[in-house]
């Protein structure tokens, strides 16, 4: 099982990465929004927790900026249908600590946030984890400032009540990070992805 890879950026996309070992390996992993946002420049160090599924078309290696990312993920593919590209995309729309407090407290319209979760997939997802979250709540990350995921998510929340639609703020948001926007505050965020929206 591989659950760390320890190497250096050698390219850096919203959705992957590549990491060159050491040893001369190249991996791509595949990342959710807030992995992307603190990640360093290509050419510098980095440590990716790692998950990876092995199907009969081929093996895909996820990666997350934390452990406890990584045992989110994995609680959450043990849902029924919900599959590790579905599970990404509620790491990408939600931070792991949001996903892990929609879930316990049985938040349905945020669930609902997550593209392609509708009523029904929320419902089931309450059904199948709800119980088995107290363990991840208690293992979760020490406090500390918040991380720039948390910005992102805020920033995304914001634009959905503004009108847009999810697909359409986190496509925003993503812009006004990619544009140099990484490490701003949620405020500052929204402005820079209303105007990428707007132009």
């Amino acid at each position: 099982m591989i659950s760390q890879i320890s190497g250096t950026l050698t390219l850096k996309e919203l959705d992957r990465v590549e990491v060159l070992t050491a040893g001369g390996v190249g991996y791509e992993l595949l990342i959710p929004l807030g992995v992307y946002e603190a990640l360093p420049k290509p050419g510098e160090p980095v440590v990716l927790h790692t998950h990876l599924v092995v199907k009969e078309d081929g093996w895909q290696l996820f990666g997350f900026g934390s452990g406890y990312e990584r045992r989110v993920f994995q609680r959450v593919l043990a849902a029924k249908g919900v599959g590790p590209a579905l599970a990404l995309g509620m790491l990408s729309t939600l931070t792991a600590e949001r996903l892990v407090r929609a879930i316990r407290e049985k938040d349905i319209p945020t669930l609902q946030s997550v593209p392609r979760v509708g009523r029904k997939k929320a419902e089931q997802l309450i059904l199948d984890l709800a119980d088995k979250m107290d363990e991840l709540q208690a293992s979760g990350t020490p406090a500390g400032p918040r991380p720039e995921g948390a910005a992102a998510e805020d920033a995304v929340r914001a634009l959905v009540s503004l009108g847009y639609t999810t697909a359409e703020a986190e496509k925003g948001v993503r812009a006004a990070i990619d544009a140099g926007g990484r490490g701003l505050a949620a405020a500052e965020l929204i402005r820079q992805a209303l105007g990428k929206l707007r132009g």
